[in-house]
C-alpha cells in the first residue's frame, strides 16, 4: 500500500476519474441550496439531486467530486459514535463519481475496482463485496453479481447477498421517486498471520471500536426504478429510461487504509488535531477507548465541523443549523471541560484545522479570523455558565441515585437547556457517563410548550408541496425554463395566467374579494431573493371585463415558479387570462436604491473593520435595508460615522452601476465577492460599483450611484455570537428619518428650555440633579419606613418580644414596610442592638411577602442566614438565599407570612 496523504487520495481520487471523462465539480456547500428538506449537505449527491430526479440539466453527463459533508441530524446522524469508534464523524470529506443517464452497472464496478486494486493498489484478497439479495417481490441484483464475478474475478463466497428495501443494498431517495440497488466493497483491517488467510467467515461482524475488523470502503447506488405509490397504498416500481449512478467513499476511511491505520483518527487528517488536544489538556494521547482519548478525538472531530461551518456563514445560536452548530462546540468545550483544560481553546484547535485543509478548500484561510472569534467568543460564554450547570445536573444525580432511581428529570434537562444553554444531548452524555438516562418525554414537553409560547399565532402555509409540483409543471409546458423574469428590463408587461392557488388548492378562478396566489407565464414582478423583498403593484384587464388583483407579495415557492400573493379587488381573475402586470414603481425605485446600499456597505464595512467583516445576511424593501455581518464586537459611534462616510462618498461620486452576465469562474477572476449563504450556477450577474465593490447579486439595483441619494445608519445591535446587525436608510427615507430625530429635538429644547445645540448638556444637568434628588428621597423613606415600623412603643417594643435561643437571642416581626432597603436596614438595627442575635422581619405587599433574615457575626458558625432562610421561604411559595450572616426572600403565598415568621424560633431550638 502507499502511505499517501490524504490530499494525494483526494486529487488520485478526482484525476482518475477525470481521464474517465468526468467533469470534476467542486464541493458544494454544506448548506444545501436546492433541498429544504436537509440541514446540511450529507452525501456527494446532494448537490446533483436535481439532476437525478429530472428537474435540472447540466452540460455533462458524468461527474466526480469531493464533498463535504455532515452527518448530525436526521436518519444520518452520527454524532453518539464519534470518537467513541475509530471511524465515525460529524464532518467528513465523501469522494464520489455520478452518471446521469451515461453508464451504468458494468462501468462502475469497473472504475471502482481498478482504482482500489491498480491506483491505489490495494491487495485486493482484503475486499469482499455486498449486492442486493433481492425483498418484497424485487429480484436479487444477479446482473451486479455477475459484472463482480466477470470484472474482480471474485468467486460467489466473496458477494453476500443482502436483502432489505429499504437497506443497505437498497436505496431509495424517499418514499417516492428514483430508487435501486447498491453494491459495497468491504476491506478487512486486521492482522492476518503470515501464511494464513483473510478470515472471510467473520464478514458481517461490528469492527472493533478501534477499527479492526471489516470496514465499508465505498458504496455504489444503481438508481434504476421510479417508485409510485397508489391510491391504496401500494409501491410500484418502474424501470427508468435513463438508469444513474451515484457512488460514494469516505476520504477519511480510504486515508486509513492506504496509511495503514485502523483508526480515521491515526490519520493526516486528523491526528494534528488530537495531538493539539492532547497538548492543551497536558494529558498524552494513548489512541484506546478509555475516556481521555475519547474526549480527545470528540474535540478533534469537532473542531473540524466548528470551522467549516463558521467559514460558510453558520454562527452558533438558538435555532436550526445554528443551533447544531451551537450543540457540538459545547460538546467539544465540555470535553474539553473534563480533560481539565479550564481555559479557551476550540478556536486553537479549529485554526489546525485551517492549517491541515486550508489549501483544498480555500474559504478556511480567507474566513481564518473569523473561524476564531466566533469559535473563541461561544466558548467564552458558555465557560460563564457551564460550572453552575454542572452543578445542577450533579445535584440532580445525587438526588436521584438517593432514591434508587436512574432517570434524571426531563424538566431538569430542560432547565439545564434554557437557562443554562446545555443541549440536551451533551445533559445525555454526561448522565450515561453517570449509569443514568434523561426523560426525554418531559423533556420535549418542555420545549414544545416553549415554541409554542415563542411563535404564538403562526400559521402554517397554506400551499403544500405537490401543488407546487403541478403548478411547476403546468409552468413547464408553457417555458421549460420556468417563469420568465423580465424586471430587469422594465416594470409592466402583458403576461397569460397559468394557475391560481387559493386556500392551499388549484383552482380554474378568484372572484372579488378573495385572496389568492397568481402565477403568470413572465413577469416583471421580483420574487423574494437574495434578501430582497418581492414586489408590490397589480395585475389588471381594463376594457368591457376589467379585472383589478392587487399584489401585495412575491415570493419564488418553488424552482422556477414566480408567485404573486395578493386580493382580487375587482372582477374576476382566471387560467387563461391575459392581462396587464404593473408592479409598483415608487416601491422597486427605493428598495433598487435600499440593494445598492447594501452593497457599499457590505465594502465599507470591510474597508472600516478589516477583512473579516463578511455578510452573514441581509433583508432588503422600500423602507429600509438590514444587514448582518461578522464582527465581534459594538462598533463605536467614530466606526459608523466613518463607514456612514465612506457609503456617502461613493453615492457623491454619481458613478454608473453595471451589471454584466458572465460565467461565475471569469466573475471570480475579476475579484467579485461571493455571499455565504446564496446559491450561484454556471452563469452569474456581477454587480460594479466603482472597481473596489464588486459582488455578484441577482437583485434589481439603482442605474447610478447618484440615486441612492442620502444613506444613514438608523440602528447597530448584535445577533448572535460574532454577528451584529446594521439596520439603515437610504434617499426620502433617510431624509424622512433625518426630519424626524429633528423635530424630536426640538421638542426636547421647548421642554428643557434651552436651544438645540445645547440640550445635551442641559439633559445631562438634569438627570445629575434627579439622581441626587433619588437619593435623598430613598433616605427620607427609609428613615420614615423605620421609624412608623417601630409604632408607638418603637424599636424598643419590638425588642422587649425577643426570645432566647441556643447562643443567643431571636426575634421575628411582622412590619408594614414596602421599601426592601428599608427592610434591611430595620433588620440590621434590630440586630445590632440585641447583641448575639438572630432577626427575621417581614413585610407583606399587595402580591408579595418580604422577608430579610439578618444573623450576628458571632453566631454564623451556628446560624447561617443563607441556609435558614431557604426553609423559611418555603413557607409562603417562594424562594431566598444570601450570605451568612444576611440574607432575604420574597414569596407569593402572602396569607402564610405569619406562619413563616412564626417558625423561625423552631428552626433555632
Amino acid at each position: 500500500m502507499s502511505g499517501r496523504t490524504s490530499a494525494e487520495v483526494r486529487r488520485a481520487f478526482v484525476e482518475y476519474f477525470r481521464r474517465q471523462e468526468h467533469e470534476v465539480v467542486p464541493s458544494s456547500s454544506l448548506v444545501p441550496q436546492n433541498d429544504p428538506t436537509l440541514l446540511f449537505t450529507n452525501a456527494g449527491m446532494v448537490q446533483f439531486k436535481d439532476v437525478f430526479v429530472g428537474k435540472e440539466t447540466r452540460p455533462y453527463s458524468r461527474a466526480t467530486s469531493a464533498q463535504k459533508v455532515i452527518r448530525i441530524s436526521g436518519k444520518h446522524n452520527d454524532l453518539e459514535n464519534v470518537g467513541v469508534t475509530a471511524r465515525h464523524h460529524t464532518f467528513f470529506e465523501m469522494l464520489g463519481n455520478f452518471s446521469f443517464g451515461d453508464y451504468f452497472k458494468e462501468s462502475a464496478i469497473f472504475y471502482a475496482w481498478e482504482l482500489l486494486t491498480k491506483v491505489y493498489s490495494l491487495p485486493q484478497e482484503r475486499l469482499m463485496v455486498t449486492v442486493f439479495g433481492g425483498a418484497d417481490g424485487v429480484a436479487a441484483d444477479e446482473e451486479a453479481r455477475a459484472l463482480w464475478r466477470k470484472i474482480a474475478g471474485l468467486p460467489d463466497s466473496r458477494i453476500l447477498g443482502i436483502s432489505g428495501i429499504p437497506g443497505d443494498n437498497f436505496w431509495q431517495m424517499g418514499d417516492t421517486g428514483p430508487c435501486g440497488p447498491c453494491t459495497e466493497i468491504h476491506w478487512y483491517n486486521g492482522e492476518v498471520p503470515a501464511g494464513g488467510a483473510v478470515p472471510y467467515e467473520t464478514f458481517g461482524e461490528e469492527p472493533t471500536p478501534d477499527g479492526r475488523g471489516w470496514t465499508e470502503l465505498w458504496n455504489l447506488v444503481f438508481m434504476q426504478f421510479e417508485r409510485s405509490i397508489d391510491a391504496s397504498g401500494t409501491a410500484t416500481l418502474t424501470p427508468l429510461p435513463k438508469p444513474c449512478v451515484d457512488t460514494g467513499a469516505g476520504l477519511e476511511r480510504m486515508a486509513s487504509v492506504l496509511q495503514g491505520v485502523t483508526s480515521n483518527y491515526d490519520t493526516d487528517a486528523l491526528r494534528a488535531l488530537v495531538a493539539k488536544a492532547s497538548e492543551m489538556s497536558g494529558k498524552p494521547y494513548r489512541g484506546t477507548q478509555d475516556a481521555d482519548d475519547v474526549s480527545m478525538r470528540v474535540i478533534a472531530d469537532h473542531a473540524r465541523t466548528t470551522a467549516f461551518l463558521i467559514a460558510e456563514g453558520v454562527f452558533p445560536d438558538r435555532a436550526g443549523r445554528e443551533y447544531v452548530l451551537r450543540r457540538v462546540i459545547r460538546r467539544a468545550i465540555r470535553h474539553g471541560h473534563r480533560l481539565g483544560i479550564r481555559v479557551p481553546f476550540l478556536h486553537e484547535v479549529a485554526l489546525e484545522v485551517v492549517r491541515l485543509a486550508g489549501d483544498a478548500y480555500p474559504e478556511l484561510t480567507a474566513r481564518r479570523e473569523l473561524i476564531a472569534n466566533v469559535a473563541q467568543q461561544e466558548e467564552i460564554r458558555f465557560r460563564e455558565t457551564i460550572e453552575r450547570g454542572l452543578k445542577i445536573l450533579e445535584e440532580e444525580i445525587e438526588e436521584v441515585r438517593a432514591a434508587g432511581g436512574h432517570l434524571i428529570r426531563g424538566e431538569t434537562a430542560f432547565k439545564l437547556h434554557d437557562t443554562y444553554g446545555f443541549p440536551v444531548d451533551l445533559t445525555q452524555v454526561i448522565a450515561h457517563e453517570r449509569g443514568m438516562s434523561v426523560g426525554s418525554d418531559a423533556y420535549e414537553r418542555a420545549l414544545a410548550e416553549q415554541r409554542a409560547r415563542s411563535e404564538g399565532s403562526k400559521l402554517p402555509d397554506e400551499a403544500i408541496e405537490h401543488v407546487w409540483r403541478e403548478v411547476a409543471a403546468a409552468v413547464q409546458k408553457r417555458s421549460p425554463s420556468g417563469v420568465q423574469f423580465v424586471g430587469y428590463e422594465r416594470e409592466e408587461d402583458e403576461a397569460k395566467v397559468l394557475a391560481i392557488v387559493k386556500d392551499g388548492q388549484l383552482v380554474i378562478r378568484a372572484l372579488t374579494g378573495e385572496q389568492a396566489i397568481v402565477v403568470t407565464d413572465r413577469t416583471p414582478f421580483y420574487g423574494q431573493a437574495g434578501g430582497q423583498t418581492g414586489d408590490t403593484g397589480v395585475i389588471e384587464r381594463r376594457g368591457v371585463d376589467p379585472m383589478r388583483f392587487e399584489v401585495t407579495d412575491t415570493q419564488r415557492p418553488f424552482a422556477g415558479v414566480i408567485a404573486h400573493l395578493g386580493n382580487v379587488v375587482g372582477g374576476v381573475v382566471a387560467v387563461g387570462d391575459t392581462a396587464r402586470l404593473v408592479v409598483d414603481h415608487a416601491m422597486r425605485t427605493a428598495t433598487r436604491r435600499n440593494h445598492s446600499a447594501t452593497h457599499l456597505l457590505h465594502w465599507a464595512l470591510r474597508m472600516v473593520l478589516g477583512d473579516q467583516a463578511t455578510q452573514k445576511g441581509s433583508l432588503v424593501g422600500p423602507d429600509r435595508l438590514r444587514f448582518d455581518f461578522a464582527h465581534g464586537k459594538p462598533l463605536t459611534d467614530e466606526e459608523i460615522a466613518r463607514i456612514e462616510d465612506l457609503v456617502n462618498a461613493k453615492v457623491l461620486t454619481a458613478a454608473p452601476v453595471l451589471t454584466e452576465v458572465l460565467p461565475i469562474e471569469e466573475a471570480r477572476k475579476r475579484g467579485a465577492v461571493a455571499i455565504f449563504e446564496e446559491k450561484y450556477g454556471d452563469v452569474v450577474r456581477m454587480l460594479t460599483m466603482t472597481s473596489d465593490s464588486i459582488e455578484l447579486c441577482g437583485g434589481t439595483h439603482a442605474r447610478s450611484l447618484g440615486e441612492i441619494g442620502l444613506f444613514k445608519i438608523v440602528s447597530e445591535q448584535g445577533l448572535a455570537a460574532g454577528v451584529r446587525r446594521v439596520e439603515a436608510t437610504t434617499g426620502l427615507n433617510a431624509l424622512l428619518y433625518a426630519r424626524t430625530l429633528e423635530t424630536t429635538l426640538r421638542g426636547v429644547a421647548r421642554i428643557v428650555k434651552t436651544g438645540a445645540s445645547d440640550v445635551a448638556d442641559k439633559a445631562e444637568r438634569l438627570v445629575q440633579r434627579e439622581r441626587q434628588l433619588e437619593r435623598e428621597v430613598a433616605d427620607l423613606t427609609r428613615q420614615v419606613a423605620v421609624g412608623g415600623a417601630a409604632g408607638a412603643g418603637g424599636i424598643d417594643d419590638m425588642l422587649r418580644r425577643a426570645r432566647d435561643v441556643p447562643g443567643g437571642r431571636a426575634l421575628s416581626v411582622k412590619v408594614s414596610i414596602g421599601d426592601p432597603a428599608a427592610l434591611r436596614e430595620l433588620a440590621e438595627r434590630l440586630r445590632d442592638r440585641l447583641g448575639e442575635s438572630v432577626v427575621l422581619v417581614g413585610a407583606q405587599g399587595k402580591e408579595k411577602a418580604m422577608l430579610v433574615l439578618a444573623v450576628s457575626k458571632g453566631l454564623t458558625n451556628r446560624y447561617k442566614a443563607g441556609d435558614i432562610i431557604k426553609g423559611i421561604a418555603d413557607v409562603i411559595g417562594g424562594s431566598g438565599g444570601g450570605r451568612p450572616d444576611m440574607a432575604q426572600a420574597g414569596g407569593t403565598d402572602t396569607d402564610r407570612l405569619d406562619e413563616a415568621l412564626e417558625s423561625l424560633y423552631a428552626r433555632l431550638a
